[in-house]
């Protein structure tokens, strides 16, 4: 079979092809950077027009991750997800899904273990990153909290996927953000692999500025 081999060639001719096919002109710099990510990490150039984010939202993150914040997942596909080569201080990614208490939790709060780790981040939370990409009632949980009096995170990166909840927890983060950052894909699309890709190109960003 003939097919491309190079992995050079391949992600120089990747890039090339979503350059071609989606005008990032509208977007400010590093959230056009961080976009043409997201769209190479699921293929579908037209979630260009599905991503919702803050303006400030790409400077809180790289001041957070330069600062050695922690990140909190929702679950282990995004924190696998997550270059750790890329991050600028080492930075701590926590995700407390399996926690040995996050089942009794979650029958006790009558929800989902991904929704019950919340109660766990504690005052970890205030300045940290919380990228969610796969369960929206880890999004709900966290605006919920928040809402409650629980520290703030300096950014929200949320993308869960799916047809219950998941259209409906990005909606009200991103018309109520509770002063917080964040960067989002509207409706039904989303995934841990987008998630994860946003975070990566914060990285990158802060990697270059801490360069400079």
């Amino acid at each position: 079979m003939d097919y491309l081999k190079d992995p050079q060639a391949i992600y120089a001719k990747s890039f090339a092809t979503i350059r071609s096919e989606v005008d990032f002109s509208k977007l400010p710099g590093d959230i056009a950077s961080i976009a043409e990510r997201m769209i190479h990490a699921c293929g579908m150039v037209e979630l260009i027009s599905e991503i919702a984010y803050s303006e400030d939202v790409a400077q809180a993150t790289t001041d957070a991750l330069t600062s050695g914040a922690p990140l909190f997942t929702d679950c282990e596909m995004v924190r696998s997800g997550i270059i750790s080569n890329f991050l600028p201080a080492g930075n701590d990614v926590l995700c407390m899904l399996n926690e040995e208490n996050v089942p009794s939790l979650a029958r006790e709060q009558k929800t989902t273990r991904s929704a019950a780790q919340v109660s766990l981040w504690g005052e970890l939370l205030q300045g940290s990153i919380v990228v969610i990409g796969n369960a929206p009632t880890t999004l709900f949980a966290l605006l919920e909290a928040i809402d409650n009096g629980a520290p703030k995170p300096s950014a929200i990166i949320a993308t869960p996927v799916g047809f219950v909840g998941a259209e409906e927890a990005k909606a009200e983060l991103s018309n109520n953000p509770r002063g917080v950052p964040y960067l989002t894909v509207k409706g039904r699309r989303g995934g841990s692999a987008i998630a994860s890709a946003a975070l990566n190109a914060m990285s990158k960003i802060a990697q270059a500025r801490n360069v400079a």
